[in-house]
């Protein structure tokens, strides 16, 4: 019994599924080596543990083995098992009850199967399904064992009663003995009884024939047992056949009580006939008087056959004793068969021993599914058939003998109906405890979609390998396209912000001038307008936000009741025409100055006022601002517009902010607009962290409402701060050249120039500006970077280069994409200012050259230098969450960031290093995207994007004079920005998997290099 335990033990070590069992309590109390693989976790460490700690879900794994001690079993629940080291794997949960001898719960057996595909999911709950109706069976077993015992234990008090009666009996000869001392004359009763005992004798060995026959039964039972256990330890299936054989033995054991019955009755009447017998024998006691010394031999005979039978019955109790011990070994043994038996078979992998002549002698379920063969076809057949090349599964076998064990040879299994299956073979020798070999133990790991899985990626890699030699031969024309795109974006930046800059730079002049309320009220409404026209420009042209489909959101003090009403004016001669009212609802209780982005404001309130004027033809329109909850630190505000136009169907209330989407499909025809209005006020209000909301009856009117929280604050607005700019004292006799080919922006730049109180000179082309400055000092020089004959870019390398002047250079540039940026470092200029101009950035950067220490100051300071450091926390945690929906999904997100993002980092630095400019290019084009992905500060994007750009100018460069290189400073500043902001959100990152894995941030070890 003790090999056959032993070869349970490796069968449940050799299986891939976890398997352990658990007490009530959730401690583990038994597991395999495959807990060990899948947790991390020591053996030891696991013994005792709480089962339920190793799951991202240890309430919901609670719940659910609550519910296996409640009903019985549960099959096919989904979790997640976490590795100490992270690693996440996805298990199919089942798990059983499993009881005492006497029917106690004990605890459960859980068996977790990692998910593969659907099939084998599939396969998985069927081998529960049989599980649990292996464990049915067993209970059955065990109760059939139960009314055996009790049957056994109803015999053994037969036993006791017949040896009672035996007692009796024995009592009953002793008082003869003493009848035949007192009638020692009455010889004819001695005659009698003489007869009478010769009677008895033969009774009695009747009787003792009877013991020896039911000593006799007791041993064939006691065989049979012992066949029975054999039997179930082979084969469990057998389970059936044995239920039949018991009761059998319950027939044999109620005819045996019949039969004692009998012999009771039998016993009764031979009582009656003794009390006969005695009688007759004082009528015949004259009669036997000579043969009483005949009597006195006899009865010394019968003292000896006495004591013989007492000896007898010394030695059957001790027997029943004995089997009583083997019934209680038995038992403990077959509880421990069928708790191996239901593991074993709770295996998906084919188990099977193996005899040293390689005869199949015992297998599991999973076997009889691989091959289609039923157990008794399996059990004494020759294993090496159901392979497709027997030899090689013989050589394999005999290599298991050779080495005691082999692991993951990979062969092929044959189904009787043709199908094949890949599996990996792993075998080990078992032996018994003198170390004699009995066979060996084989687990057949089914890789057949492994094999296919690795098959599909072998042909994936070859087709990405064509794919990447087609990508190659199609970069040059993608390369050129984008050249094209930037160029026309460039292009067009130039030509929609010449115009915007003299509208709002000459609206700023006109500010500055005595003005009647009426007319400064308008001409800020003007300045307003304009400044939204420029942030719609700044978000459609610069490329950094049209690839990564971000928006910036600034904090800045502004008054709210002037910026509303502002916008509100701006439709005023539009109302007038079509004759409708317009009404202001404002809240008197709302701080007068607050902290927000009064563009993206204006950009809502002007679509939403946009919409009522459209959609209304009489009537009123109502914009509303009111105070919802008011703290120290913030206001929450309603803004409502409604109008009392067309209205909206109810079934298109939900729709009305998705993109393109109008009330009905003759709206477009009969108002115009591309219904892309509200989904702009949605995009601008939910980034905030605001709501939209909508209410309309169909031709009654509407309600468009947002809920948007801002911050307090002390400071003063800006339009207090006044337009006109505190000059600083000791800057006189300065000297400026504009470099400007549109005369309207010439004039506009005197103008401001002339307020700071410098003086100026204009080229109208890049040409005429060099020519100036040949034989003109100048002290500043603003160059636009759009013009002909000769740019801004070929007029600032021509200066630095041929003239080899230091002078300050200041692009005026109308176009934001980063290109241009990095080509204004690239050809040595300064600083930068995008159009249109504002004065006071002009004059604040014009001062800052100024006031540097010399006149020749190094050409090419960074432009980055002006970016913030990373923030505190640079990672958006709600940005992520809104992105991956599910906690599952961040923690990939997270743990995918962590394994590549550092590699990037370094092989950044690295390329730096070795002056490897592709290898930088490539390493810096792939780590761009992810700043957007973690919702990192886009500042960190765009400096990314400018080492890239400095990377393409140092690989057509390519003259290896690195430490001469101005781009060699710029490379390395750039670079520890990224470093520094990476590895704050590697921290950040690391800190969050701990928290959703609930491993904390001491798994993160393996994750940052």
């Amino acid at each position: 019994m003790k090999e056959s335990e032993k070869r349970y033990r490796r069968l449940i070590e050799a299986s891939q599924d976890l398997l352990v069992t658990v007490s009530l309590q959730g401690h583990i109390i038994d597991t395999n080596e495959a807990a060990v693989k899948i947790t991390g976790v020591a053996r030891e460490t696991l013994m005792g543990s709480d089962f339920f700690q190793y799951f991202t879900e240890p309430e919901q794994v609670r719940k659910v083995y609550q519910e296996v001690v409640a009903s019985g079993a549960v099959s096919n629940v989904p979790f997640t098992l976490c590795h100490t080291n992270g690693a996440l794997t996805e298990v199919l949960f089942d798990g059983s009850v499993y009881k005492g001898d006497a029917g106690e719960l004990l605890g459960a057996v859980i068996v977790a199967r990692e998910i593969a595909e659907k099939k084998w999911a599939t396969e998985l709950g069927i081998a529960n399904k049989e599980l649990a109706f292996q464990h049915h069976e067993k209970e059955k077993r065990a109760d059939e064992l139960s009314i055996a015992n009790e049957e056994l234990a109803f015999q053994n008090d037969e036993k006791e009663k017949r040896a009672q009666e035996l007692s009796v009996a024995n009592e009953e000869l002793a008082f003869q003995n003493d009848e035949k001392e007192k009638r020692a004359q009455e010889l004819s009763i001695a005659n009698t009884e003489l007869a009478f005992q010769n009677d008895e004798k033969e009774k009695r060995a009747q009787e003792l024939s009877i013991a020896n026959t039911e000593l006799a039964f007791q041993n064939d039972e006691k065989e049979k047992r012992a066949a029975e256990l054999g039997i179930a330890n082979k084969e469990l299936a057998f389970q059936n056949d044995e239920k039949e054989k018991r009761a059998q033995e319950l027939s044999i054991a109620n005819e045996e009580l019949a039969f004692q019955n009998n012999e009771k009755e039998k016993r009764a009447e031979e009582l009656s006939i003794a009390n006969t017998e005695l009688a007759f024998q004082n009528d015949e006691k004259e009669k036997r008087a000579a043969e009483l010394s005949i009597a006195n031999i006899e009865l010394a005979f019968q003292n000896d056959e006495k004591e013989k039978r007492a000896a007898e019955l010394v030695l059957a109790n001790k027997e029943l004793a004995f089997q009583n011990d083997e019934k209680a070994k038995r038992a403990a043994e077959l509880r421990i068969a069928n708790y191996a038996r239901g593991l074993i078979e709770a295996s998906r992998d084919p188990l099977v021993t193996i005899s040293p002549e390689g005869k199949i002698t015992d297998m599991n379920q999973a076997t009889v599914n691989i091959t289609g063969l039923d157990r008794a076809q399996l059990s004494g057949s020759d294993f090496f058939v159901y392979f497709t090349d027997p030899q090689m599964a013989r050589e394999v076998y005999q290599e298991v003998f050779a080495k005691g064990t082999v692991a993951d040879s990979p062969l092929t299994l044959r189904h009787k109906d043709g199908k094949l299956t890949d599996v990996l073979f792993n075998g080990s020798v078992y032996k018994n405890d003198e170390g004699e070999v009995l066979g060996v133990v084989v687990v057949a790991r089914d890789v057949t979609d492994q094999k296919r899985i690795a098959t599909e990626l072998t042909e994936a890699k070859i087709a990405a390998e064509l794919a990447t030699v087609l990508a190659e031969e199609a970069q040059a024309k993608a390369e050129d396209a984008v050249k094209a795109k930037q160029q026309f974006l460039s292009n067009m930046s130039h030509e929609i912000r010449t115009p915007m800059n003299a509208i709002i730079g000459f609206t700023k002049v006109v500010l500055k001038t005595e003005l009647s309320d009426k007319q400064k009220e308008y001409l800020t409404a003007i300045k307003l307008s304009g400044d939204t026209l420029i942030v719609l420009i700044n978000d459609i042209l610069d490329l950094a936000k049209v690839d990564a489909g971000k928006m910036t959101f600034e904090q800045i003090p502004f008054k709210l009741a002037a910026s509303v009403t502002a916008m509100v004016h701006l439709f005023e001669t539009k109302i007038q025409e079509k004759n409708l009212a317009l009404e202001m609802d404002y809240d008197t209780r709302i701080p007068e100055v607050l902290m927000g982005d009064p563009v993206r404001l204006h950009q809502i309130i002007l679509n939403l006022v946009s919409n009522a004027v459209k959609f209304t033809s009489e009537g009123t329109i109502t914009v509303g601002v009111r105070l919802l909850v008011q703290d120290k630190e913030k206001v929450i505000l309603e803004f409502a517009v409604t109008d009392t136009g067309i209205g909206i169907e109810e079934a298109k209330l939900d729709t009305v902010f998705d993109n393109f989407q109008q009330a009905t499909s003759g709206t477009s025809r009969l108002y115009g607009g591309t219904g892309l209005g509200l989904a702009i006020v949605k995009n601008l209000v939910e980034p905030q962290g605001g709501t939209v909301n909508v209410r309309s009856k169909e031709g009654r009117g509407s309600t468009f409402s947002f809920i948007l929280s801002f911050p307090k604050t002390t400071e003063k607005a800006a339009a207090d701060l006044g337009l006109h700019i505190d000059l600083e004292a000791g800057f006189k006799n300065v000297k400026v050249l504009v470099v400007e080919d549109i005369a309207l922006n010439q004039l506009l730049m005197k103008t401001l120039l002339e307020d700071f109180g410098f003086a100026m000179e204009v080229a109208s082309n890049g040409k005429i500006a060099v020519e100036m400055l040949r034989t003109t000092p100048f002290d500043i020089v603003l160059m636009d970077l759009q013009m002909p004959v000769m740019n801004g870019f070929e007029a600032t390398e021509y200066i630095r280069n041929e003239l080899h002047l230091k002078v300050p250079i200041i692009a005026l540039t109308a176009d934001v994409t980063t290109v241009d940026v990095a080509k204004c470092k690239a050809a040595g200029m300064n600083d930068y200012i995008s159009k249109p101009i504002d004065d006071k950035l002009l004059y604040s950067k014009i001062i800052k050259f100024l006031k540097q220490a010399s006149s020749h100051a190094p050409a090419a300071e960074d432009l980055e230098g002006e970016l913030q450091d990373p923030p505190f926390t640079c990672v958006n945690f709600d940005y992520l969450k809104r992105i991956t929906k599910s906690e599952m999904r961040m923690a990939e997100m997270i743990r995918l960031y962590l394994q590549e993002i550092p590699q990037l980092v370094q092989t950044m630095k690295k390329s730096i290093a070795e002056r490897n400019w592709i290898g930088l290019k490539m390493a810096t084009h792939s780590i761009i995207p992810t700043f957007a992905t973690m919702g990192i500060d886009p500042q960190y994007e765009d400096i990314a994007k400018a080492i890239q750009a400095l990377a393409v100018i140092l690989i057509l460069k390519d003259t290896g004079d690195w430490e001469s290189d101005e781009s060699q400073a710029r490379i390395h500043t750039l670079f520890g920005k990224i470093e520094t902001v990476c590895a704050l959100a590697a921290r950040e990152l690391e800190e969050k998997l701990g928290l959703l894995t609930k491993t904390g941030p001491s798994a993160k070890t393996v994750l940052h290099p």
